[in-house]
């Protein structure tokens, strides 16, 4: 059944007052309420993968492309030793490598990330391991993985963050970074340690020389 106004009056005449007649009236008419569309805009820009690129195990560089966008240290601090920086300012910390390489990656692609201005090519990535490369040749030392070797012995690691050279020995109790003023003065602080290691490598060889002469003594 269709719907209908209902419309009453009171008729007149002989019938009694308060009587009434009801007329329904066909509504022919469509209501269309209106609608409102919502427009989504996506917050997160498309960007290119980050990629890391270690130079030690205590400094990273983060690119986007062949962007650095941002660099992650590590210091001494008991808690939160990882740390984002950005034009030489440090601008968050955490726990883990990964919760600050998280955090470069979600502020990055939000827009919200320092922009990080452009640094000497020769500060950055693979110039700062040939810098040391040539500067290790010199005193005839080995570079590892994990280090700076000399005979077999690791003398400590040579790096540069955000523009400032440092050196770790070896030897040091808390194997703190020491700031240098070059890649030379980095690398010729560990000329130290490797006078150590040849020092002691000379006596184990003399104590060697008179342990297998005893012996020898002994068999006569």
């Amino acid at each position: 059944m269709a719907d209908h106004n209902v419309i009453s009056r009171q008729l007149k005449g002989d019938r009694p007052p308060g009587k009434y007649a009801i007329a329904f009236i066909p509504i022919t008419e469509n209501l269309i309420m209106p609608q409102t569309i919502a427009t989504v805009t996506p917050c997160v820009k498309p960007v290119e993968e980050l990629t890391s690129v270690e130079i030690s195990f205590y400094d990273h560089e983060i690119y986007c492309g062949t962007q650095l966008i941002a660099t992650i240290s590590y210091d001494d601090d008991l808690t939160q030793p990882w740390v984002v920086m950005v034009n030489d300012e440090e601008i968050h910390r955490a726990n883990t490598f990964k919760r600050c390489h998280s955090y470069i990656t979600w502020h990055y692609q939000r827009g919200t990330l320092p922009v990080q201005e452009e640094t000497p090519a020769a500060t950055t990535g693979n110039k700062i391991m040939v810098q040391i490369a040539d500067e290790c040749e010199q005193y005839g030392f080995e570079i590892l993985d994990d280090g700076i070797y000399h005979q077999d012995v690791k003398l400590g690691e040579v790096g540069c963050t955000n523009g400032r050279w440092w050196v770790i020995r070896a030897s040091s109790e808390h194997q703190q970074k020491v700031p240098c003023d070059s890649a030379a003065d980095a690398v010729w602080s560990l000329s130290a340690e490797a006078s150590g290691v040849s020092a002691r490598v000379a006596k184990s060889g003399v104590s060697s020389g008179v342990i297998v002469r005893m012996q020898e003594t002994s068999e006569r």
